[in-house]
């Protein structure tokens, strides 16, 4: 089966961004399909390009780049701009390259254009990846506020979903969304993966900026608003003001990275350190040290929904996970006994929970040793790639 696979944000593990299209890719094509990923260029990605277009081979999958930069600090008109740019660049494809089947794998909205071409044009089948819900969440968090705009965005997420012979949601909570809005759509859930290889295995922790193993709260990933990053800020003020030898550290780059580092220059806070973009290969060992994985969400609906890579590998390295959402990962940690959910928008409540942690030792790792074992038997990265192909195989039959 030949595999068209459109996907703005491709990275392989070298980069500092999730793996999941790279992982899958290569596990279909050892299963003997064939697979072309379009992509474009993301700030945390390893992808380069010196060319407009370049076609490069990772591991037997067949990446076409298409040389479009996509940053997270990039004004919100600006990443429209992008979106558009690397859907109307991807037509082509969509009318030209070889495919049984064609997936079109969302956030942005604008990446099921091309899908769709293929799907009208070509009578290609389609499968629609919903990795967020998009355009639901840029509108409740405020990033679209155009109402021309958004009517032309549900109608395209509408059209999405209805021209497609599946969708893939990437948590129940988006399943369970897409079924109540379109009951007609065929709609599944393959949750993000994790390398259990990778994370599982015990790596030698390197002391950087006087940090000590579980003595530490880990968060990895976007700094922003999104992700509720000044609820990490203002709760290690107060871990600094209670005297706590406990630090919070950020691995990561976002729109708000230089407003924190600017608060603990300015205030002397010596119980954050911001650091930045980091091979997740070099990643891994700060994540097995830590005592918890941070995953801050602003408390918005939409977001109950999200499956955060983070979530998934902080369990495969045998951390327990501090999140703050009300959907399917509370739930999660709930019904496991994995981790805890608290208020996103009281960081006194983040605070005195590490604090009541770190005299926790035993119970922690108790919660490592069951994470790890849940995460090799239901978020490996083999399984959940068969999980979607066998899916797609389905509908392709």
């Amino acid at each position: 089966m030949k595999i068209l696979y459109f996907y703005q944000y491709y990275s392989t593990p070298k980069g500092s961004w999730g793996t999941r299209v790279h992982e899958f890719a290569q596990e279909w094509v050892k299963r003997g399909h064939e697979v072309q990923v379009v992509s474009s260029i993301y700030s945390k990605s390893d992808l380069k390009a010196k060319k407009f277009i370049e076609h490069q081979n990772f591991d037997g999958v067949d990446v076409t780049v298409i040389n479009v930069r996509i940053d997270n600090k990039q004004p919100i008109h600006k990443r429209l701009l992008t979106f558009a740019s690397y859907a109307f660049a991807s037509i082509w494809y969509a009318l030209t390259a070889k495919a049984d089947v064609v997936i079109a794998s969302s956030g942005p909205i604008t990446v099921g254009v091309p899908g769709l071409v293929a799907r009208y044009l070509r009578g290609k089948k389609m499968v629609f990846e919903a990795r967020d819900l998009w355009p639901e969440g840029a509108i409740e968090l405020g990033l679209i506020k155009n109402s021309t705009v958004k009517k032309m965005a549900y109608a395209l997420e509408s059209r999405c979903y209805k021209a497609s012979s599946l969708v893939v949601g990437l948590s129940p909570g988006m399943r369970n969304n897409i079924n109540a809005r379109f009951p007609n759509v065929n709609a599944i859930s393959v949750t993000n993966a994790a390398n259990i290889s990778l994370f599982s295995q015990p790596r030698e922790f390197k002391e950087k900026d006087g940090l000590r193993p579980k003595k530490y709260a880990i968060y990895t990933g976007n700094i922003g608003v999104v992700n509720n990053s000044l609820w990490l800020l203002e709760a290690a003020k107060i871990l600094q003001k209670k005297n706590s030898d406990i630090d919070i550290l950020i691995i990561g780059e976002g729109q708000q990275r230089e407003l924190i580092e600017k608060e603990i220059k300015d205030s002397g806070l010596k119980t954050l350190k911001v650091w930045g973009l980091m091979p997740k290969e070099d990643l891994v060992s700060y994540v097995q040290n830590a005592m918890v994985s941070l995953v801050p969400l602003k408390g918005t609906p939409v977001l109950d929904t999200s499956s955060p890579n983070k979530f998934f590998e902080s369990l495969a390295a045998g951390v327990p996970v501090i999140q703050n959402t009300n959907g399917w990962m509370k739930d999660f940690l709930e019904q496991r006994k994995l981790g805890y959910t608290l208020d996103p928008n009281d960081p006194e409540a983040l605070a005195n929970k590490l604090m009541e942690l770190d005299q926790k030792g035993e119970e922690l790792s108790e919660m490592g040793i069951r994470a790890k074992g849940i995460a090799a038997k239901e978020f490996d990265k083999d399984y959940l790639a068969e999980k979607m192909i066998k899916a797609i195989e389905e509908v392709v039959d």
